[in-house]
């Protein structure tokens, strides 16, 4: 993601384990990357647009809270389209 390599957070992680993957959307680009450090393993989701990069990090143990609170949006904006 960083020219040197490094994560966006800086944390130093490994080489994801479980791969990644990516999506484009309009102008932006995300990267879905699994990973793992010394303190469990992660996804690092990162935002590229225009060569700024934002990250985000859920820790494993909260993926499938993300994943509900993500289907409860898209839920409800297809309930709102006419």
């Amino acid at each position: 993601m960083q020219p040197d390599g490094q994560s966006a957070a800086g944390n130093g992680s490994n080489p994801p384990p479980g791969g990644a993957a990516s999506v484009r959307v309009e102008r932006k680009h995300f990267t879905f990357d699994l990973r793992e450090n010394p303190r469990g393993k992660f996804l690092r989701i990162t935002e590229e647009v225009g060569g700024r990069y934002d990250t985000i990090i859920v820790p494993v143990t909260g993926l499938e809270q993300f994943r509900d609170a993500l289907n409860e949006v898209i839920r409800l904006n297809n309930s709102q389209k006419p």
